[in-house]
């Protein structure tokens, strides 16, 4: 086969092969003034690739990645300075660079083998249901509700499929893994079997897909959106780190690294996500606080049959 065969085989495979990427960006800036930077971006990505799930694909995963260790690498520097260990809440374990290098490759391990044909088969199943790729983008107050939505959502679908992790057989069979690491750190937020990835992971992914099932109006930039600020909670609550700065000083029905970390600790209990209140009120929570509370409830109890 010549080489020019083989070329225009690969551009009608492939269209943006026979252009660049900024070319396509200008293309759509001329036509289509009335969309803004981040719109125009976004139109000429889809043009450039040609395929909506290639597209799709390739931005879902490359999103993931990058947020996943973009944010799980500021903790793994924190680990390495010693002025930070005041703050660590388990500060007799700092995990080694060993330790941090098997976590990783773990975790590459799962991203590629699970997680990355799951993200290959969004797109078509996202346009089955509805999702939108389109622009302009919606509008921000939309997006917030909607997050603000599947956060509590997801919070409740984690907080029974957690639970139901820690009942003996399932424990053994799939959340053991998860467990090595008894003070966790940030690159250990999806270090987890593959069918806890997937259980929990519909929280995430699966929730807003039946929203949209229903409601017809969601855009894939809020679930975009969504995903990484979940990962951010999720790495964070695996962090170990406890900061005057923390955010459930100012929020004190969100969990954080203080809430997931006695989880990890005593291995029961705290079995929420985002938030504290299904611990609460189904009296789940763990460490010495909720022990205290359990016990002065005790006292009061036996004080009033007297």
């Amino acid at each position: 086969m010549s080489y020019l065969n083989a070329t225009a085989i690969l551009e009608h495979a492939l269209p943006h092969t026979s252009d660049t990427y900024w070319n396509q960006f200008d293309t759509v800036s001329k036509y289509n003034v009335h969309l803004n930077y981040f719109e125009r971006l976004w139109m000429a990505w889809y043009a450039y690739i040609g395929n909506d799930v290639l597209a799709t694909g390739i931005m879902s995963f490359m999103m993931h990645e990058l947020v996943y260790f973009g944010r799980s690498l500021p903790w793994m520097i924190i680990d390495r300075i010693p002025y930070f260990n005041k703050y660590k809440i388990q500060n007799q374990k700092i995990p080694t660079a060993a330790e941090q290098w098997q976590c990783a490759k773990l975790v590459l391990i799962s991203h590629f083998t699970v997680e990355l044909p799951q993200i290959w088969l969004f797109h078509p199943m996202a346009q089955f249901f509805g999702l939108g790729t389109e622009v302009p983008f919606p509008p921000v107050y939309k997006m917030a509700y909607q997050i603000a939505i599947f956060f509590v959502l997801e919070d409740t679908w984690h907080y029974w499929m957690h639970r139901a992790f820690h009942w003996g057989p399932l424990y053994k069979a799939v959340h053991k893994i998860h467990h090595q690491y008894s003070a966790p750190f940030g690159l250990a937020a999806e270090y987890a079997s593959p069918i806890e990835v997937m259980s929990l992971g519909f929280g995430t992914v699966g929730i807003p897909i039946v929203w949209c099932a229903i409601t017809k109006d969601l855009h894939i930039l809020t679930m975009y959106i969504w995903i990484v600020l979940r990962l951010f909670q999720a790495i964070d609550a695996h962090s170990g780190y406890e900061f005057p700065w923390s955010l459930h000083h100012f929020l004190p029905f969100w969990a954080g690294a203080e809430h997931h970390d006695v989880h990890h600790e005593k291995f029961i209990g705290n079995y929420s996500s985002s938030f504290r209140w299904w611990d609460y009120v189904l009296d789940t929570e763990a460490g010495a606080e909720a022990s205290k509370r359990r016990r002065e409830k005790k006292l009061a109890k036996a004080r009033k049959a007297q």
